[in-house]
């Protein structure tokens, strides 16, 4: 997810930059432009939350780091559910047709990714088994 936000996003993301207007439009672009880098600073938030999230799940499962590795696994697919349901949002507040749906699908990567992690959740041990286990 983060190589691929990083390497295809961020060239989508860089070819929306307004083009620069000639004379009396020039005061008006300067806030257009503000608002295209502003777009690009959260872009690239999210990119910062990718690398920290993958690797938030990478050491649960594949190290013994986290103990707590279910709840980990369930607070990360809270995580994600919540962003498939913000994107969702979005897309209904600003009445996009049913084509952006599909064609802005990322609310169904992060519902998918919610529902694998919490199906998985449940195979994962909590802090407290080892304790239960005798070890």
């Amino acid at each position: 997810m983060f190589l691929a936000h990083t390497v295809v996003g961020n060239r989508e993301a860089l070819s929306t930059r307004p083009p620069v207007p000639d004379g009396a439009a020039a005061a008006e672009s300067t806030t257009v432009d503000r608002n295209w880098v502003q777009s690009l600073c959260v872009f690239q938030l999210v990119t910062a939350d990718l690398f920290v999230l993958s690797l938030l799940l990478f050491a649960p499962g594949a190290t013994d780091l986290v103990p707590a590795k279910r709840e980990v696994a369930l607070a990360t697919a809270m995580f994600f559910a919540l962003w498939g349901l913000a994107w969702l949002i979005q897309l209904l507040v600003l009445r996009r047709r049913l084509r952006d749906y599909i064609l802005l699908s990322q609310w169904l990567f992060w519902f998918v990714c919610a529902g694998l992690l919490f199906w998985g959740a449940g195979s994962m041990k909590g802090p407290n088994h080892a304790l239960a286990a005798g070890g």
